[in-house]
């Protein structure tokens, strides 16, 4: 499995890496084509945190953890992985198009920039690039669920591939956008 690593703000020892990269190539068997993992490794208040992202096809796993040491945070990241795979094996290989979409790696936020005198100015310092592919409904909560999103944009084959979008409602439901056009 090709893995890259990353750190914020942070140095990690050797053993560290090592570790990771044992336990994420672990994994490598429970996927069908090459996957590729990003690992972010990074400390919040006080904990140590892994951002553990497996890209296979055109589908994502993404799972944070945070815990009190860094090993066990790649440990538990892991389990986390295999776990997501367990309790959606049917959905996955049932209902997941692996050529439904791809993904840039660069993600798009705003950053208001304020100034006292003027109306906030919103400035776009990250952009991401999709090519939305048609999935079910079904399909796209599932890998809103996957990445750990609370939306996720994709062509509704349910509505003649209008775009749509669906998202996590506040009581624990879903919701869906879906253009009139």
């Amino acid at each position: 499995m090709k893995i890259q690593f990353s750190s914020k703000n942070m140095t990690i020892p050797d053993r560290v890496y090592s570790h990771a990269e044992q336990r994420i190539n672990e994994l490598e068997h429970l996927f069908r084509g090459e996957p590729e993992a990003v690992v972010v490794f990074s400390a919040e208040d006080g904990k140590h945190v892994i951002e553990l992202t497996i890209f296979v096809g055109s589908t994502i796993f993404r799972v944070v953890e945070k815990t009190s040491d860094m090993m066990v945070s790649v440990d538990a990241a892991a389990s986390s992985i295999r776990r997501q795979l367990r309790e959606n094996r049917k959905k996955l290989s049932d209902n997941i198009d692996l050529n439904a979409f791809e993904e840039d790696a660069d993600e798009l936020i705003f950053i208001p920039e304020v100034d006292k005198f003027d109306a906030p100015a919103y400035q776009v310092v990250r952009s991401k690039h999709f090519e939305f592919g048609p999935m079910t409904v079904q399909e796209a909560i599932l890998q809103m669920n996957l990445i750990g999103h609370a939306f996720f944009a994709f062509r509704n084959e349910e509505r003649d591939n209008a775009f749509s979008v669906v998202y996590r409602r506040n009581d624990g439901g879903y919701g869906i956008l879906v253009d009139k056009t």
